[in-house]
């Protein structure tokens, strides 16, 4: 008699959007709630610091519990298929809980650890090129880049929620898109 496995497909699939969905939504609120806040002008990090931004419990919350179902989704679900992804999308998510936790009042600390977020970010877009033997996120990978260059190079925008927001928007389709191969399988 055959052992019937339950799919455990669709729950990852749901947990990883809510990952995104806390996530984005936690900085959608912070930044509607913030009258100072100018997307053009300030960093997405500036929602966090726990002394200037009354918002930075809702900011860094939502932060971090996006962050620790990514951490669940990479650890259960995709580490059943592909150990190269798994690890990079735990470093992602436990690189966007230090962005949460060491927040802007840590000064060059928080700066470090946002940096290796968006770099973790840029990982998991080679990672799913290598894994999946495709060109498709590469792309995704250049218009990030670009938007970085602009910024510290040329101070296009001045503040870098712009640049932090194409980095995380053009990685999320390949981390969807990683969780529904999973769920084929």
């Amino acid at each position: 008699m055959e052992k019937i496995r339950p799919k455990q497909g669709k729950p990852c699939l749901y947990i990883a959007y809510l990952s995104v969905a806390i996530s984005l939504f936690s900085i959608a609120i912070a930044i509607i709630l913030s009258e100072w806040f100018n997307i053009m002008n300030n960093a997405l990090s500036d929602l966090g610091h726990a002394i200037m931004s009354p918002v930075a419990p809702i900011f860094n919350f939502g932060l971090g519990l996006g962050a620790a179902l990514i951490i669940y989704v990479s650890a259960l679900c995709i580490y059943q298929f592909s150990k190269l992804l798994s690890v990079v999308g735990f470093l992602t998510g436990f690189t966007l809980i230090l962005v949460a936790v060491f927040d802007e009042i840590y000064g060059e600390l928080h700066i470090k650890v946002s940096i290796a977020f968006f770099l973790s970010l840029a990982l998991f877009l080679i990672a799913y090129a290598v894994y999946f033997k495709s060109y498709l996120p590469l792309p995704a990978l250049g218009i990030s880049i670009i938007a970085w260059i602009l910024h510290l190079r040329y101070d296009m925008p001045r503040g870098a929620a712009i640049p932090e927001l194409v980095s995380i928007f053009a990685t999320l389709p390949f981390y969807i898109a990683v969780i529904k191969r999973f769920q084929e399988r």
